[in-house]
Formats: C-alpha cells, structure tokens, sequence
C-alpha cells in the first residue's frame, strides 16, 4: 500500500513540476525582432527582417496596414522569398512600397512583424510583435532648369543652376553613367539667393574618353528612392588629342621604379624587375592613384573657395597636354599604353610653385605616379593636382591664395624631368585645365549664369 501510495505521490509532483514548468515556459522572452528600412518608403525600398529566436524561428509573418486594410507582405514556409538562417538567427530581405504593393497609398502605414519560437521542447510556443509606423511617399522629386546655353567641350567642364523640390533632395547632373553632385547656390555666389535652398548649381564635365552624344540629365533621388530626370540645352565640341610615342630605357626605370616601389608596398613587386614593375606601377598604381583623388572630391567644401580665372605655372613650358594619348616603347616593342590627364609644365629646377586659386589644402604628401603632390580644394567639387614637387611648403588643412607658394618643382614619382604636372579635377573626374585659366571661359561658362540667375531671382517654377 505505501508504496502505491508513494507512486501516486510522484506522479502528483511530477505532474505538479510538469505544470510549473509549462507555466514558466509560457512566460519566456519571445523572439527578438529587428527591422531595417530607409525613413521614407518610395515605389520600391529593401526591408530587411531579422529575428532571433532560442530554439529556432517556428513562424514569422510580414504585414502591412494602411486605412482599415491588412496587406500579407510575407509567410515564412510559405513564400517564395528565401531566408537566410544562421543557428538561432534568421534574416528576411524583401522589398517594399508601390511597385511591388500597388494598393498601398501616400501617408503613414503600419509594418506589423510576428515571430513565434518553440519552448519546453515544442510543448508550448512563445511570440512577439513589433509594429512600426512608416512614411509612404511616391511622387517624384520635380527638377526645373535656371540657367541657359550649356557648351561644353570633349574633356572639359560645364556649370548649371537649377532648382529642385523637395529642397533636400540629392540632386546634381548625370552624363551618362557618371553622376556630378550639386550643391546650394547661395554658396556659389548667386546673387539674391538667401536661404533659397531649392535653387542648386553643379559643375559637371565630359570626359575625355566619353563619346560626344552621351546623354547628360539632371538627376534627383529622394530619401525614398523616388527618381525625377529633366533634360537641358546643351551643345557638344569634339577635340582632338594628341598621340605620343614615351620611350623607356633601364636608365629611367632604374631611377624611377625602385623609387615609386619603396613608397608603394601594396604592389608587391619587385625592384630588380624593372619592366615588370613599371607596368604594375603605370596600371596597378595608377589606378590606386585615381581612387584616392575619387575619394578626395567627396571631401569638397558645399561653397565656391576661388574667384576669377586659375593661374598657370608663370613663364613655363609646356612638355605635355591633357589627353595626350601614350604609347610606351621599350626595345622598340609597345609594351603599354595610358592617357596623360594633365599638363607637365617646365620652367627651371625647383621653381615656385604656385596655387592656381583659392583654396584648402587637401592632400600634401607622397602620391605614387605623381610622387610629391598637393591637391587643392576649390569647392563644389571643383579641385587643382600639383604633381612631382621636390618639396612642400603648405600642410593638409592649411588654407591657401591664388598666388600663394606651395613647393617647388621637381622630378618624384614617374617623371622624367623637373617639371610640375597640373591637373584640374571636377567632382574627381578630370577636365582640361586650359578652360580654367581662360578669364572668357570663366565669364561666360560660370560667372554670367550666376549673375543672370541672381538678376531674375531664380524663381522658375518646378
């Protein structure tokens, strides 16, 4: 008899610890759910669903409510949207707004997210929710252009003023794939402008290698991905660019190659291989080179630094042109080809060199091909490349004047004599510098749209 009734007794506690713990399990923590999304939902925007749940996700559903009306986003086991599950974690990336939910409508809605993951071995399930309000706007930014007559030449630049609604909508020209950013107008010296935040300007170019009948839009992108392109008057002058042959001996590349390579380690290459070397160095470093200086243009200030016309490298002469088309030589094989984006102007050894406006210094050390360099910001994407120098006399941060010393010329990195490469770059693309030091081209191209802008208010409708 006892030891019936001690066989019920455990039953009963068994039983009783059975039911703590299925009480207790149903108070666990549930999921934890995490969203991720831009502010501002526009046609289409990625939603990315993160949920991590002990024991693994058991269910999870994606829903949007707007005015009364339940829209399924997602079912998991159900959708054809794969997710990604690493352990415990799991992680959905689905895409939200117009296009893919025609119904939904401007205004607020509500993201509700649940998660359900199993406890006490499956005996019970725990949940969670999340909601969250979102902003649906799907009309696009309007885009209006101010100013008039866009020439621009094969390799050079250009200048626009136009206003854009909603004023803070990134905006700026696109030539075909190449996007130039536009920036307040007021800091580009628009007369009458005040706090007008719509009315932009954007300097822009056509580079070199482009073709003359490559389109060139104004471009704006909203905070919810909604797109606006508007088209300008412009008109195209082909140029012609020059062809040279470089020869290279071992007596150059002796000079030059071990040089370069000391400063570059990144290139893992070896000095004794001279010609193997100057290769990476003329496309592997070049490259890096032009990267960096990409980078740099997106450190330009909002407003217009110089005035008037760029000053040149004083009584020089110049030993190569923008464009100039390469072919190296080495035996009397072609062994290599490149574009020079610069002019390589000669005066006597370690000359002045001189800042060709107004400006911050940027970047004042070591650059690769260019060997000793400075690079000024002019702002609004507007930059000057002094290259080869044999010494600095400006640090980065420093701001300088049209006129103003920055080093001396000289022959580091990949020259082959004292000389000074200038470069004039927009928005990181680079342009033919001989616009820049012509006072007409400055007038007519900048100087008049701000002034006509300024004259008629620039009240132009979007």
């Amino acid at each position: 008899m006892r030891i019936v009734r001690a066989f019920f007794v455990l039953v009963l506690l068994a039983a009783l610890a059975l039911g703590v713990a299925y009480y207790f399990a149903g108070r666990a923590a549930g999921p934890v759910i995490t969203l991720k999304h831009p502010p501002v939902i526009g046609q289409a925007a990625p939603l990315e669903v993160s949920v991590a749940a002990p024991g693994g996700v058991e269910a999870l559903s994606v829903q949007i409510e707007q005015k009364g009306q339940t829209i399924p986003v997602y079912t998991y086991g159900d959708s054809p949207t794969p997710a990604a599950q690493a352990g415990d974690n799991l992680r959905v990336s689905l895409s939200i707004g117009k296009k893919p939910f025609p119904q939904l409508q401007p205004g607020t809605a509500t993201l509700v997210v649940s998660a359900t993951r199993p406890v006490l071995r499956g005996l019970r399930h725990v949940s969670s929710r999340v909601t969250k309000d979102v902003q649906l706007r799907f009309d696009p930014p309007r885009l209006a252009v101010v100013s008039t007559k866009h020439y621009i030449n094969l390799g050079g630049a250009e200048f626009i003023i136009y206003r854009v609604a909603p004023p803070n909508t990134e905006s700026g020209v696109k030539v075909g794939d190449l996007f130039y950013r536009g920036f307040p107008a007021a800091g580009a010296g628009v007369p009458n402008a005040g706090d007008d935040t719509g009315l932009k300007a954007a300097f822009f170019a056509l580079r070199y290698d482009q073709p003359t009948n490559v389109p060139m839009e104004l471009y704006a992108r909203d905070e919810a991905g909604n797109e606006a392109r508007s088209q300008f008057d412009h008109q195209v002058f082909p140029k012609a660019f020059k062809h040279s042959r470089i020869p290279l001996d071992d007596t150059f590349l002796g000079r030059v190659v071990p040089a370069i390579l000391q400063g570059s380690p990144q290139l893992n290459a070896n000095p004794a291989d001279l010609l193997p070397s100057f290769l990476k160095i003329n496309n592997d470093l070049r490259r890096m080179n032009a990267e960096t200086i990409a980078a740099l243009a997106q450190k330009t200030s909002p407003r217009v630094l110089w005035r008037g016309a760029f000053q040149p490298l004083g009584n020089s002469q110049v030993e190569a042109a923008f464009a100039d088309y390469r072919t190296y030589i080495y035996g009397g094989k072609e062994v290599d080809k490149q574009v020079h984006l610069g002019f390589d102007l000669a005066k006597v050894a370690n000359a002045p060199v001189i800042a060709a406006n107004d400006g911050k210094v940027l970047y004042a050390k070591d650059l690769g091909i260019y060997g000793n360099c400075v690079i000024l910001d002019h702002g609004m994407g507007v930059q000057s490349l002094y290259g080869h120098l044999s010494s600095f006399q400006v640090q980065e941060g420093e701001d300088v004047h049209k006129g103003q010393t920055l080093g001396l010329t000289g022959q580091t990195g990949m020259a082959g004599g004292d000389h000074l490469h200038f470069s004039m770059m927009v928005d990181g693309q680079f342009v033919n510098a001989t616009e820049w030091w012509d006072p007409h081209w400055i007038q007519d191209r900048v100087a008049r749209k701000l002034q006509e802008a300024g004259a008629s208010g620039a009240t132009v409708a979007p």
